[in-house]
Formats: C-alpha cells, sequence, structure tokens
C-alpha cells in the first residue's frame, strides 16, 4: 500500500512539473522605444504599457471602460433597417447603403475608446538598462540600470490601483503627467486603422494639478463623461514608492475617484499590496500547465495566459480589440478600439475554457448578458422582429456603430456568441448557468433566425441575404441570395444547441420544435471535389483571412473527423485548398485559427507550423499581434502593425486543441501531436463535462494520465495506451469496451490516474 502511495505521489509530482518558469519571461536589455513593443501589465480594469520616449521612463495608462458612446451621427435614419438593405440589394442599388450606413464608421471619430495618459520619470543620470524583465509568476515588471536604479511595477490583481519602485534614486524625482492630445490641428481624419487624431473629439482641455507628492488629471469627455487621474509617492530616502489610478465617471452614477483609490493605496503600502497581488496571480497559474519540446511555442502560450490573466476578469469590461493597451500615439485607436463581434471577440475567448478559466471567461458573458436590453432594441429597430441579435461592431454598452453592414448588422453574430453560452455550460456543468443564462440567451436567438427565415421554393429555409465576412468586402456582390457556410453553419449550431439545451432540462417540446427547425436547413455548400465553398455560387477562390466557409469544421463542430470517412474528406480538401491558395490575404488570426483546423484534422505537424509562423513573424518582441508580417517574408501581403489580441488567444487555443479534444462526446489525449514531440505533458487542461484531466508522454509514448470530475457524469476517454494500470481510483466506475475507449462514471470530486503498462 506505501509502495502504491509512493508511486501516485511521484506521478502527481510529475504531471504538476510544468508549471510556468522562469524562461517563459520577457527579457530585454532595453526598455522598448515604441508603445506597441512595451511591457505590458493589467487587470483588465487598469492597463500600463512600460516603455521609453524621448530619454524618459514611460508609463501609458489605460483603463478598459474611458470610451466616447455618443452615438455615431448619421447612421440612425429612417434607411436603418435590414427590410430597406433587402430592397437596396434586390435593385442592385447598392451606394445608398455604403453611404448611409458604412461611411458613418469611417468618417466620425466617435464612438470610440479612449486612452487614458501617460506618467514619465526623467530619472537624473540612470545609466544604460542592463535588463528591462516582465516576470510571468507575479505580474511584475523590473528593470535596472547600470547606476543601480531599480525600478519595479505592477498593476493589482484585484484592485483598482498600479504601483511603481524606484530604488537607488538620487537627485530630485518628479514625474511628469503628460495628457493625451485632445487638442490642436487635426491631421489625420477618416483612417479607422492607423486611427484620426484624438483632437478630432473635440474635448476641452483637462485640468492638471500637481502638487508636492501628488498628480490630479481630469478630463472631460462627451456627455457628462469624465474621467480621473491620480498619481501620489512618497519618499524613503533613495526609494521612491507610488501608486497611480483612473476612475471613470458617467453623470448621474456614483463612483469613488482615482484621488480617493491612491490615497488609501498608499496607506496599505508597496509590499502589502504586492503580497495580496502576486497571491493571486499565483493561483491563476496554478489552474493550468503545459510543457512541449519547442521553447518558442511554450513560451508564447504562457504569454498568451498572462495577458489573457491581465485583460479579462469577472467585474470588468470583457477583451477588446485592444483591451486595457489603448495605443500612445496622439490617435485614436485601430478601429477604435471597439468589440468586433464578427470574429475578434470570440477567437479572443477561445482558450479560456481548455485552458481552465472559466471565471475569467464569464466576464465575457456578463457583458453579454448586461448588454442584453440593449441589444433587444436594436433587433426590434433594425430587423423589426423580436428575439435577440446582435450587432457585429459595438460600442461598450453594445450600441449598434454600423461599418460594413454585412458584417456589424450580420443577422447571424448572436449565433456566435451563443457558442460561448454553449461552451462554459459544457466545460463548467453549472445547472444554473445553463437554466438561467446559457439556454435562455440560445433560445432568443433561435427565435430571431426563426423570426428572419423563411422557407423557399425547395423547402429549406434561408435568410433573405446573406453574407460571409469578409468576403467581396463592402460591394453589391458580398451579399448572396442563398445562405453563405458561414450563416448556414451558426443556425445550424443554435438549433442543435438550443435542441440540446432544451432535452438537458426537460423542455421536450421546445427541443422537438429546435429540432425540427434545424432539419429545415440544406446541407453545406461543398464542391465536386469534397471542399467547402463560400456560397452554393461562389466556392474558396481566394486568399482571405477569414475562414468564414470552414466554421462548420472549427469552431462550431458541425463537421467532425470522427464522423468518419466523408466528413474527413470534406475536412482534408478544404485545409489543403486554403494552403494551396495561400497566405497573401491572410493576417496574424489566420495562421493562428489554421492551427486549430488542422488539429481538428490530427495533423500535429501542420498546426505547429502554422503556430510557429505566428509566432515569428506576426508577433512584436512583446508578444502583442501586429496584424501583418513583421518579417517580410511572403507570410502575408499584410505588413502593416495595428495591434490586436484576438490572434494572440487563438494562438493559445490552437496548441491547446493540439493537446487535448473533448469536443466529439469523448476525451482525446494529445490527438496532434507532431512524431517527433516525443515528451509532451499537461496539467489540468479542461474538458467538457466539467473534467479536469493531466496526461504525460516520455519517450514518444503516453504515459499517464489522470482525471478529476467536479460534477457527476459519465464520460468517455479514448485510451492512449492498450495496456493500463489504474493506479488511483475514488468516486468512479471504470468499463472498457473494446472499441478502444474506457467508460467512467464519476461523482463530484471523482479521481482516476491511469498508467501505460
Amino acid at each position: 500500500m506505501k509502495k502504491q502511495l509512493l508511486h501516485v505521489l511521484l506521478t502527481l509530482l510529475a504531471l504538476h512539473a510544468q508549471a510556468q518558469q522562469p524562461e517563459h519571461n520577457l527579457r530585454f536589455d532595453s526598455l522598448a522605444s515604441s508603445w506597441d513593443e512595451a511591457i505590458p501589465l493589467g487587470n483588465a480594469t487598469l492597463g500600463v504599457l512600460i516603455w521609453q520616449k524621448d530619454g524618459r521612463v514611460r508609463f501609458s495608462l489605460d483603463r478598459s471602460d474611458l470610451w466616447d458612446q455618443r452615438p455615431m451621427k448619421g447612421l440612425h435614419r429612417k434607411e436603418f433597417s435590414y427590410q430597406w438593405v433587402q430592397q437596396q440589394v434586390a435593385k442592385k442599388e447598392y451606394k445608398p447603403v455604403q453611404e448611409y450606413l458604412d461611411a458613418p464608421y469611417d468618417r466620425e471619430p466617435a464612438p470610440t475608446k479612449i486612452p487614458g495618459s501617460a506618467l514619465e520619470f526623467n530619472l537624473q543620470n540612470p545609466g544604460q538598462v542592463q535588463f528591462a524583465e516582465l516576470h510571468l509568476a507575479t505580474a511584475l515588471c523590473r528593470v535596472k540600470w547600470s547606476s543601480g536604479i531599480l525600478l519595479t511595477s505592477f498593476v493589482h490583481a484585484t484592485r483598482p490601483a498600479g504601483w511603481f519602485r524606484f530604488e537607488n534614486v538620487t537627485g530630485n524625482f518628479l514625474p511628469q503627467l503628460v495628457p493625451p492630445k485632445y487638442q490642436g490641428a487635426v491631421t489625420v481624419s477618416g483612417d479607422p486603422v492607423g486611427g484620426d487624431d484624438l483632437s478630432r473629439l473635440g474635448y476641452s482641455n483637462g485640468t492638471l494639478t500637481k502638487q508636492t507628492n501628488s498628480i490630479t488629471y481630469r478630463q472631460q469627455g462627451w456627455s457628462g463623461f469624465s474621467y480621473e487621474i491620480s498619481v501620489r509617492w512618497k519618499n524613503n530616502g533613495h526609494t521612491i514608492e507610488g501608486t497611480w489610478s483612473i476612475s471613470s465617471h458617467v453623470a448621474g452614477k456614483a463612483s469613488a475617484t482615482a484621488s480617493a483609490v491612491t490615497q488609501k493605496s498608499l496607506v496599505t503600502g508597496y509590499n502589502n499590496a504586492y503580497t495580496s497581488h502576486s497571491s493571486w496571480w499565483k493561483n491563476f497559474w496554478s489552474k493550468s500547465a503545459i510543457h512541449v519540446p519547442n521553447d518558442t511555442i511554450e513560451k508564447q502560450w504562457y504569454l498568451e495566459q498572462y495577458k489573457f490573466g491581465s485583460a479579462s476578469r469577472k467585474g470588468a469590461p470583457p477583451i477588446s480589440l485592444q483591451a486595457v493597451w489603448t495605443a500612445d500615439n496622439g490617435r485614436i485607436p485601430p478601429w477604435k478600439g471597439d468589440y468586433h463581434h464578427d470574429l475578434n471577440t470570440q477567437l479572443s475567448y477561445w482558450p479560456s475554457y481548455s485552458a481552465n478559466h472559466l471565471d475569467e471567461g464569464m466576464a465575457y458573458l456578463d457583458h453579454l448578458d448586461g448588454n442584453k436590453a440593449n441589444y433587444k432594441r436594436y433587433t426590434k429597430l433594425y430587423f423589426g422582429v423580436n428575439g435577440l441579435a446582435v450587432p457585429g461592431v459595438t460600442t461598450l454598452d453594445g450600441t449598434e456603430m454600423g461599418g460594413w453592414i454585412q458584417y456589424s448588422l450580420s443577422p447571424t453574430v448572436s449565433c456566435w456568441l451563443a457558442q460561448h453560452f454553449y461552451l462554459q455550460w459544457r466545460y463548467s456543468m453549472n445547472r444554473g448557468f445553463l437554466q438561467q443564462r446559457a439556454y435562455p440567451w440560445i433560445k432568443e436567438t433561435a427565435s430571431f433566425i426563426e423570426n428572419i427565415t423563411r422557407l423557399n421554393a425547395d423547402g429549406y429555409r434561408q435568410l433573405p441575404i446573406s453574407s460571409s465576412p469578409e468576403i467581396n468586402n463592402n460591394s453589391l456582390q458580398a451579399w448572396f441570395t442563398q445562405n453563405t457556410n458561414y450563416d448556414l453553419a451558426l443556425m445550424k449550431f443554435v438549433f442543435n444547441a438550443a435542441a440540446e439545451l432544451a432535452i438537458e432540462l426537460g423542455l421536450n417540446k421546445e427541443a422537438a420544435h429546435w429540432k425540427k427547425t434545424e432539419s429545415q436547413f440544406a446541407d453545406f455548400a461543398v464542391t465536386p471535389q469534397q471542399q467547402l465553398m463560400f456560397a452554393p455560387t461562389l466556392p474558396y477562390n481566394q486568399s482571405h483571412r477569414h475562414f468564414s466557409h470552414a466554421m462548420a469544421i472549427h469552431p462550431l463542430g458541425l463537421i467532425k473527423w470522427e464522423d468518419g470517412p466523408q466528413a474527413q474528406a470534406i475536412i482534408s480538401n478544404t485545409i489543403r485548398l486554403l494552403d494551396s491558395i495561400g497566405p497573401s490575404a491572410w493576417c496574424g488570426y489566420s495562421y493562428a485559427w489554421l492551427a486549430n483546423l488542422k488539429a481538428r484534422a490530427k495533423d500535429g505537424r501542420g498546426a505547429l507550423t502554422a503556430l510557429q509562423v505566428f509566432a515569428k513573424a506576426f508577433c512584436s518582441p512583446n508578444s502583442f499581434h501586429l496584424n501583418g508580417d513583421q518579417t517580410k517574408s511572403g507570410y502575408s501581403s499584410f505588413q502593416y502593425r495595428p495591434f490586436t489580441l484576438e490572434g494572440n488567444f487563438a494562438f493559445a487555443a490552437g496548441l491547446q486543441e493540439m493537446l487535448l479534444q473533448s469536443y466529439a462526446g469523448f476525451i482525446e489525449i494529445m490527438p496532434a501531436i507532431p512524431v517527433e514531440w516525443k515528451d509532451v505533458s499537461f496539467n489540468q487542461l479542461r474538458a467538457e463535462g466539467a473534467l479536469l484531466v493531466s496526461a504525460k508522454k516520455t519517450n514518444g509514448q503516453i504515459k499517464e494520465v489522470k482525471i478529476i470530475a467536479e460534477k457527476a457524469g459519465t464520460t468517455k476517454l479514448k485510451l492512449p495506451f492498450q495496456q493500463y494500470t489504474v493506479t488511483q481510483q475514488n468516486k468512479v466506475t471504470a468499463n472498457t469496451a473494446e472499441d478502444g475507449f474506457i467508460t467512467l462514471t464519476c461523482q463530484p470530486g471523482a479521481v482516476i490516474v491511469l498508467q501505460r503498462q
């Protein structure tokens, strides 16, 4: 018995051995000279980028709810109507649609996310930077100069305050708060990608108040919105400790000021704040870990986990295009820093589920549910029916912003968002969430789709007009009179999910209705070569960044490799066509998405190659996804560098898909690992069914698998070895089938460990 317990202990130690390590840290021999290469810190409410500008240490300060939410001028006119757009498409008169519903997004500077301010430190004779480091384990930035000056800084994990400490400082210490350039001449206008000048917003001068050991800045925004930035510090000989905060204020709503926060924080002190801060991050890193025999890929994954933990928390707004790291360049952020639901927000939350960060992922769903009343207003206003639709491009409170309306006003956006409610349920098995939030969202979305689709002459249900992001851009040809595979996949998914969840809740009559409605949709459009098409009239014949035609493969999983030869042919041939046409019009996130697709096709080598290209060519030195090919090596014709986050998080999800899959009704261990990866391990990745899975592969063979069940239920594991020994079994019944699977019937807290014989 003692020998068996010792073996179990050693097994658990082995499975836990691959936690976040020092080699995953960011470490440079100088401070970055560009904001998008800076060291990022954040807690989803506050963020800071630490870099150097004109010889000064610069903190670019940000807060996620700093928003100018004025209505999009010129958008909400009488023509703001799905029916009117259909009429214009039928008449082939599309210029008015572009002018009325698209042009305002390019023409108007707001609504938009806005930056906070910059805090600068002009150190006296600091010497050369010896190192600038981001310590991931504690989310701490450290910078040391040859003079001995040491800067440490963090944004507190759970409080609205950032901290800095300078040690070995001599001479005067006078921080400067540098407000954004909200005033001045306008030199850039109508550039949503590069960003208009901030002065286009028309704000009056803010007020800057300096005292002996504090600075306060107050800025009025649009229509009663304002924000305050406060910085306080104290001198302890040659050590200066300081704290900063940003508070946002809406007329009629009381909220604590930044000044009050920093006053309280300074009393708490740097050391006490750091202790509680680092404790939160210790818990965050305990949730999951991986080890793969590729240093670049492994480090990138840990950097993505770090950014996810820094950018998404319950109680804070979810990840927007740039989250808490708005551009510090005197301009409005790329694409206004808004919420793009035609891909960007969805990809950003892909890794939360299997990485075992469901709590952080709830920020997204809380935001969506919190804005539901506004979405329903939009649904009735634009589509003229009841149910739930979400604009593809929105402000902080969910208000539509227009833009290319095939996507910004797409009718199937809420279907894609519904998958995140579905996944949160499947990975958590939280019945309260299922009943009170997941099923209501999916049901209302399904009702909306049912209300706007009609049976055609062939008896199939279809949209009046359909599109596929962002095929044929913003032209008349972007509309199709038959369902695109993109829209079709999303509609099929939402009715399937509605039926499944209704059955789970015992709502058999509703389930039967959803099943019947789903059966009224046609099959996917496929070429004679078994390749998914954009639409029945358009094959995949052009390089494009958005793999909208392949939604049924991933992320929706409607066409599964596990379904057999026909499904495998469609998946293989669709991916092969993507590769053959090439990446000239891809962005970085395209490679991250491709890795997920190839992992679903069990192509470990292909998935790894896509991840390697992403990390090498599309990321800044600080790991930020910059969209274009920074190496100019032919990986894309896009060579620009607007920073957005979805590619980063899709990368993490891609590696997780290589390590663990559970979407097909069973758990599969390391289903898409390159053959040359002989030693691989992961700890507490999460599978559907509220199951935590750990596994270890050594010398090319999977040696051990551990499964912990949080909830009661039955699951199947595809055995990764033929002969095995159960070295630990508690609260679980295991039955081995002849087909290479084992069925596990678990009670809450069940644990089973299997070891290769």
